[in-house]
Parts: C-alpha cells; sequence; structure tokens
C-alpha cells in the first residue's frame, strides 16, 4: 500500500445553533446542519473537509450527504489521496452531482496534498499571501426596521461592505434598502442577494432600476437559475451589475455563461462546484473572460471558510469574500483555521495545508460512520 493510500474515511454530523435564525428569500435556515469528513492516509497524515447542504440549491441535505458520503468513502479507500483527480473522478462515477459531499472529500485531500507538499494550501494551489481579504457581513430577509438596525450594526462593528438579502416584491425590497441606506448612509460599500426571488426577467429588471438610486455594488442571482437564457437581458438592462449565483455551479456553468454573456460577475462556492479543484476551474475561466469573481459559501463553519478563504487567494479576479457565516454561530467548533479580525480582515493560515480541524469535543458525540 502507498503510505499516501487512504487507510481510513470518519463521517461526521455536526449541528449547532445560530444566534437567530437566517432568512433569504428561499426559506429561513435555523440551525447549522453539516457533514465533516476525516480522512486518514497509511502514513499518518490526516486531513478534513466540510460541507453545508442546501436543500434548495444544492438538493442535498445532511442526511443525503451523510449517507452518500458512505458510498464514496467505500470507493475511496485505497486510493492515493494525493491523486485529486484520479478521487473525484471515482466519486463521479459512484453518483451524479451531490456536489455538496463531494465538495468534503475535496477539501479533505486538498487538506492532505498540501501537508505532504510542506505548503499552506493557498500555495499548494498557486497563490500568494499578497493581498488582504476582507469579509462583508451579511443582513437577513426581514421587516425594514430590522434591516436597518442589522446592516447599521455591522457597519459601527466595521465590517467594510454589507450585503442585503432581497427577493421579495419591488415595493418591498425598495422600502428595505431605502431603510438600511437613511441608516448607514450613501457611501457605504452596498451588495443585494435576491436569491432568485424576482421569477421573471421583466420583474428582475424593474426592481433593479427601482433601486439605481441607493448605489449598490452587485446584485446577485436576480432570477431562476433555470432561466439563465433570460440573464444577458436583465444584465443589459440593469444599472447594477449582476453576479451569477446559484446559475453558476461548476465550471462547466461557467463556460455557459461566459459563452452567453450573461452577466460581468460570478459568484464561488466550494459547496456548487464540488470542491477546490473544479472551482479553480471556474476561476480560470472567468480570469480568461475578464470577469470579477467572488468565493462565498453556505453555512459552513470556519474549517470550510477557511478552504474558501485559501481559494481567494489564487487570483486577482476574486475581489469579493463573503466570509460571515460563521461568526452568526452561538459557538465554534473549529481549531486553528482563518481568523476574523477588525474591519471584516481575514487572515489566513500560513502552515502546511488547510491549517483548521474540528475539535475533537465536538466529534466525539456526533453521529458517525467509519470506513476502513
Amino acid at each position: 500500500m502507498l503510505p499516501t493510500a487512504i487507510r481510513s474515511i470518519e463521517i461526521f454530523k455536526l449541528f449547532l445553533p445560530l444566534h437567530e435564525p437566517f432568512i433569504i428569500s428561499l426559506g429561513p435556515i435555523k440551525e447549522v446542519q453539516n457533514v465533516v469528513i476525516r480522512i486518514r492516509t497509511a502514513d499518518g497524515c490526516t486531513g478534513y473537509g466540510e460541507c453545508s447542504p442546501y436543500l434548495t440549491i444544492n438538493g442535498e441535505s445532511v442526511d443525503t450527504c451523510f449517507v452518500v458520503a458512505q458510498y464514496l468513502a467505500r470507493g475511496l479507500h485505497g486510493h492515493d489521496a494525493l491523486d485529486i483527480a484520479g478521487a473525484l473522478a471515482i466519486m463521479n462515477r459512484i453518483i451524479y452531482a451531490n456536489s455538496s459531499i463531494k465538495s468534503a472529500f475535496d477539501i479533505a485531500l486538498h487538506d492532505i496534498a498540501a501537508q505532504q507538499a510542506g505548503l499552506p494550501l493557498y500555495a499548494f494551489l498557486g497563490g500568494k499571501s499578497d493581498k488582504v481579504l476582507t469579509t462583508d457581513m451579511t443582513v437577513s430577509l426581514g421587516p425594514p426596521a430590522k434591516m436597518q438596525a442589522d446592516a447599521v450594526r455591522f457597519q459601527q462593528q466595521g465590517f467594510p461592505a454589507i450585503k442585503v438579502k432581497l427577493g421579495e416584491t419591488l415595493e418591498a425590497d425598495v422600502a428595505r434598502i431605502r431603510a438600511i441606506r437613511a441608516g448607514i448612509g450613501p457611501d457605504h460599500l452596498l451588495s443585494i442577494d435576491a436569491n432568485q426571488g424576482w421569477h421573471t426577467a421583466d420583474a428582475a429588471i424593474a426592481v433593479l432600476r427601482a433601486l439605481a438610486p441607493y448605489h449598490i455594488a452587485h446584485c446577485e442571482e436576480p432570477i431562476a437559475r433555470h432561466l439563465f437564457m433570460d440573464l444577458a437581458r436583465v444584465s443589459a438592462a440593469s444599472p447594477i451589475p449582476i453576479m451569477a449565483d446559484e446559475s453558476c455551479g461548476d465550471e462547466h456553468d461557467a463556460a455557459r455563461l461566459i459563452q452567453l454573456r450573461a452577466c460581468p460577475q460570478f459568484n464561488i462556492k466550494l459547496g456548487k462546484s464540488s470542491g477546490l479543484h473544479r472551482a479553480r476551474k471556474i476561476v480560470e475561466l472567468g480570469e480568461a473572460a475578464g470577469l470579477t469573481l467572488q468565493v462565498g459559501g453556505f453555512m459552513e463553519s470556519r474549517l470550510g471558510m477557511t478552504a474558501a478563504a485559501h481559494l481567494a487567494l489564487t487570483s486577482a479576479a476574486i475581489r469579493h469574500c463573503d466570509f460571515d457565516t460563521p461568526l452568526m454561530y452561538t459557538e465554534d467548533p473549529v481549531l486553528g483555521g482563518i481568523c476574523y479580525r477588525p474591519n471584516g480582515i481575514i487572515e489566513v493560515p500560513d502552515v502546511p495545508g488547510l491549517g483548521a480541524i474540528i475539535n475533537e469535543e465536538y466529534l466525539r458525540n456526533a453521529e458517525k460512520q467509519v470506513i476502513e
């Protein structure tokens, strides 16, 4: 057996409470329901990965991920952990889609590979620690007064950019942004995310035009992802730059959107792309097309967000980071990992590998399966 052959894979369910429900147009999130993967190689190296499945976006839940992970683990047992492309090919032969749980395996394999190379993950991916990463902070969907209060609080906490969840009626969404601008002033960087909530291109264009006076930096996913053929028309008519999110899952989606000239920006998430290997392909396509890129996530802990932060250091085209969800947790299960500094600054670990693990206390009593 190769020293770097996969000897065992542990699969854990990770449940954690939030300070308050996180609400978007697709529905509320009341608690963290994630899956953690821990891979051990024959020579004793250990890699960690995590995913945060989302029923209405990637069609996965903590329970489907837990079951599918067992199929994937059996298929990967004995495989060389350094052959990441081969591991992804095995997983894709075992089951179609399921990008969220595949991303957790991908992150753990990259953790091992970067440790074996003696490099921080960003350097293993070809990146440099030559830019300062800052995260936005997201205002959950709700009444205008509550959203204004949250935005003001985030501004006072020093976050350089505020992201606002929208996606309801024109009148309701304009009222929300009007209230937020009244609270934070006209100049603070503000973006919006409709999460596909404006159901037609015409409806989206109407809302985007109505929001033009409020100086919005960009809008994520204004229309349903199956309407991607209409996204170019929305982009052309919108005074606000459009960023594809749910409609840009993997590199194939990215290539299609670029060919259609659908929008000038992409939001990359590891849970949509199946992990770092395929996310890098989106980055390369975006760079070549001159697009502006954002790296974000779902409800990952600092472990999953650390992987995303390493990715964000690999390209100058990645200009926005949306790494705020761990700040919504009431508990932090991660040792190491990214650190949140004043003014939204993110510090990325500079040790070999991912540089983050899950505290054993959170795994000891978790539901788990072991494949060895």
